[in-house]
């Protein structure tokens, strides 16, 4: 039997095959430009409700777990966890893991040591996935604000 839905969550479970990649990419590039412009304008209220809007955004969920588990290098790199999301019913579960959770603390990072020159170790750290799409969830809220007030040519 199936857990009982929350009241935010997705209405039907996600069809990952079924997402209209364009229509989503245009709505989190809409809220991204919406951001860049209010912080830009010096309006940190009106930026900071838009931020808000965006992680709370299920086309940014979609997004961000797209970005992890298809485009990233990274994405069959397990965490602590060991869980690689391969599938498109898994990414989909994902999604509507992300959309429902609730706040969260992340979970330890992975920790491999690669080899390099003159026989030095070098420390790598893997978090997991559920962390990795959070981050990215984060990455889509924060930039735009950032990336406004930085120098233009820095």
């Amino acid at each position: 039997m199936r857990a009982p839905r929350s009241a935010n969550g997705p209405r039907r479970p996600t069809d990952w095959t079924r997402v209209n990649w364009r229509k989503v990419q245009r709505q989190v590039r809409t809220l991204r430009q919406r951001i860049f412009r209010a912080s830009q304008a010096g309006d940190s209220k009106r930026a900071r409700s838009l931020q808000k809007l965006m992680l709370r955004s299920y086309a940014n969920t979609l997004l961000s777990v797209r970005r992890v588990t298809q485009l990233n290098a990274g994405k069959y790199t397990p965490g602590v966890d060991k869980l690689v999301v391969k599938t498109p019913e898994a990414r989909g579960q994902l999604v509507d893991d992300l959309s429902t959770c609730p706040p969260w603390r992340a979970r330890p990072v992975r920790r491999v040591y690669m080899p390099k020159a003159h026989h030095r170790l070098r420390p790598l750290g893997s978090p997991c996935v559920l962390d990795r799409c959070l981050q990215a969830k984060g990455k889509n809220a924060l930039e735009p604000f950032w990336e406004a007030r930085f120098e233009g040519r820095s």
